[in-house]
Formats: structure tokens, sequence, C-alpha cells
């Protein structure tokens, strides 16, 4: 009886002996590892979710502008491609009035007629943002003249534009077609 006492003691030892050490793992792994804040974890949360939607609003917004740019540079091509189908017609009426006007004997109500229809063409035209490129005196822009012929002037400066041959268009900053030009050399 005395050693089933002694062996019942012995347990109840070793039995306490792993307690305390379980205990004292978990007490070392607690101070090994970082606490746990919810309101930190939240805030970490939060800041993460706001940056995500900073970004996201300001991809959208630059998506805005790309587009509102893309469009307008659509809209501008599509009035360029369009005014230069017309501006033939605008030549002829031109040359219409020139040659009546240089006609003996012309109907002056035809005439009349002719001018008011190019002066509407002109004024439409005018409203839309497409203007005509001044040429006579002025000097020569490749960017904006086409030169087709070359003369040596005394009245002229060297590089200047001494006729138009045919008128040139923009709208806004972009050239629907070139002035037709005569340069001095």
């Amino acid at each position: 009886m005395a050693a089933k006492k002694k062996e019942k003691q012995e347990v109840e030892e070793t039995k306490e002996t792993q307690t305390q050490e379980e205990e004292q793992k978990t007490v070392e792994e607690t101070e090994g590892q970082e606490a746990v804040d919810p309101l930190k974890e939240a805030e970490d949360k939060i800041a993460g979710l706001t940056d995500r939607l900073m970004r996201t609003a300001a991809e959208f917004d630059n998506y805005k502008k790309r587009t509102a740019r893309e469009k307008d540079e659509f809209y501008k091509l599509a009035v360029c491609e369009t005014v230069n189908y017309f501006l033939p017609v605008l030549d002829n009426l031109e040359r219409a009035v020139q040659a009546a006007e240089a006609a003996e004997g012309a109907d002056s109500n035809m005439l009349e007629g002719i001018k008011m229809v190019k002066k509407q063409f002109e004024d439409v035209l005018s409203d839309i943002g497409v203007t005509p490129i001044a040429a006579v005196g002025v000097p020569f822009d490749p960017e904006k003249h086409n030169a087709v012929m070359m003369e040596t002037s005394e009245d002229a400066e060297e590089n200047t534009v001494t006729a138009e041959l045919m008128k040139g268009y923009e709208y806004k900053d972009k050239v629907i077609r070139h002035a037709m030009v005569k340069v001095a050399n």
C-alpha cells in the first residue's frame, strides 16, 4: 500500500509539473507575440480601404478626362474631314463671283445671289470655328502654307507670301487645307 501511495503521489507531481510547464509555455508564447488590438486592426483596414477608394476615384477621374479628350479629338477630326469635302464648293463659288465680275453684261441679280450664297457659306464655316489662313503679306509658314511658286520681288521681303493661289483653312489649331501660295525669294 505504501508503494501505491508513493506511485499516486509521483503521478500527481508529474501532472502538476506538466501543467506548470504548459502554463509557462503559454505565457512565453503570449509575451513573444504582439497583442492583437481589435481597434488597431480596424483602423488599418479602414486606412487600406480608404486608400483603395482614393485610387479608384483617381483612376475614374483620369478615365473621364481621357475620354473627354478623345471625344474632342474625334469631333475635331470629323469636322475637318467634313469641311474638307465642302471647300471645293466654296472655291467654285469664289470663281463664279470672279468670272461674273469680269464678264461684261453679267446679270447683276445673279451676281448678287452668288455673293449671298458665298457669304452664307463663309458665315456657316465661321460659326463652327473654321477660319481662313492668312496668306498674302505674311512670312511663309510651312505648317500653314504650301509654296507652289517662287518669284523674285523687290517689293516683298524674302520668304514672304506674295500671292494666294488657293485659300487655306484651319479649325482651331488644326489645318484643314494648306493655302497654296507664291513666295518671294
